[in-house]
């Protein structure tokens, strides 16, 4: 009988991963169930539940109805190292991290990879939302990272990060389905996650409030709350010039639009007092807790050397809504390597600034310094420390994190 191949599968504890377990197993691999412990700290979890705990205590039920080995894995030690001590220092900076996509770069698609690659495994599988495709180039294979099926819960966005060795290793077992067929087969098979309800929280840390999370290190410092008027001078360099074409991109023109705007305080007016301008983020509206202002007020920078808060009046203050990004040249990723943009050169794509945000039509500008992307409509609270991903069509093509 031929060697069937094996799965390592990262249990979490949820419907997803459980089904995609039952269907590798349904498809004659031979699989390990695997739990990663990212998370020790129990002073930050929001009520007296230890979630991981539940969690763990799930994926070996699901393992043993099943019949597949498990076994548990702390990586909270590199979990800290790689995603918790940076966004502390990405917060700290002023800037946004997404902690999920780097989980997958770092801790699923890295540690847990090598973790099973020592169990012989042939690959790694999870319950993503996403699909995986093959073509052939010049003799080699390509692998392609597709939306999931589940319109609703495409995480493709996710997973913008990895690259051709970890794709060629990764499996997605649930990428086809949707949600609620994913729960029908949980519910036939008689997996204790069935219905249980879909986690909410930091990846894998568990149900950890943010603001409490970073209030640990980062400490609350009084500062101002200042309002910028819309109609400032720079924000009319920020605009398209009426008859452009590509070829008129000079970096000058590039750097206007693209590049975040640094406020003066004298730009605009007191308007009130927050608690640290790292716990704030470009497009946040709540928590400012300034009244009377009758337009909503958003946040449209962050000043942490100063500490101070820049915010606009309404959703279409020019300073909230901006019409292109820049991606610094050591911060550009190409999961197709073969279509990666040389300098000088252009290309068309769609693309999205987060998670469940509809993609949408943008031009792909490489330089020297890095790669400028320009959308044809306006975009709202582009972050610093956010990844921006451009997809042809279903199929994720690179990313990179926006400056």
């Amino acid at each position: 009988m031929e060697n069937k191949k094996r799965v390592v599968v990262g249990l979490s504890g949820g419907v997803d991963s459980s089904v995609a377990a039952f269907l590798l197993k349904e498809q004659g691999y031979e699989v390990i169930g695997m739990f990663m412990k990212n998370w020790h700290d129990e002073s930050v979890t929001i009520s007296n539940e230890c979630p991981w705990m539940e969690d763990s205590t799930d994926a070996m039920l699901v393992a043993e109805k099943l019949g597949i080995p498990f076994q548990a894995i702390d990586l909270s030690e590199e979990y800290r190292e790689r995603i918790v001590d940076y966004m502390f220092a990405e917060y700290e900076a002023g800037r946004t991290p997404n902690p999920d996509i780097l989980c997958n770069r770092e801790i699923k698609f890295d540690i847990f990879l090598k973790a099973a690659q020592k169990l012989k495994a042939d690959y790694v599988a999870t319950g993503h939302y996403c699909q995986k495709g093959s073509i052939e180039k010049e003799g080699k294979i390509i692998y392609r990272l597709l939306a999931g099926s589940d319109q609703n819960k495409d995480q493709s966005y996710f997973l913008c990060q990895l690259n051709q060795d970890q794709l060629a290793k990764a499996l997605f077992p649930i990428g086809h389905l949707q949600k609620s067929e994913v729960r029908r087969i949980a519910k036939e098979q008689d997996l204790i996650t069935a219905d249980k309800k879909d986690s909410q929280g930091l990846c894998f840390i568990g149900k950890v409030r943010l603001p409490e999370f970073l209030q640990q290190q980062l400490k609350p410092r009084k500062g101002k709350i200042i309002v910028i008027p819309n109609d400032l001078e720079i924000f009319k360099r920020q605009k398209l010039p009426a008859g452009f074409s590509v070829e008129d991109y000079d970096e000058e023109i590039l750097d206007n639009i693209c590049l975040p705007i640094h406020y003066q305080e004298s730009e605009g007016k007191l308007i009130g007092e927050h608690n640290g301008a790292h716990y704030f983020t470009v497009g946040q509206r709540k928590g400012l807790q300034v009244g009377g202002t009758g337009k909503p007020l958003f946040v449209i920078a962050t000043d942490t050397q100063e500490n101070n808060i820049y915010t606009g009046l309404g959703e279409e203050h020019p300073g909230l809504n901006r019409q292109g990004l820049f991606v610094p040249k050591k911060d550009v990723h190409w999961i197709r390597e073969d279509l990666k943009l040389e300098i000088g050169e252009t290309a068309r794509y769609k693309a999205r600034i987060r998670y469940r945000q509809p993609l949408t039509w943008a031009t792909l500008i490489m330089k020297e310094k890095g790669l400028y992307v320009l959308f044809d409509e306006a975009q709202r609270g582009i972050a610093s420390g956010q990844f921006v991903a451009w997809y042809e069509e279903t199929e994720s093509i690179g990313s990179g994190v926006i400056f």
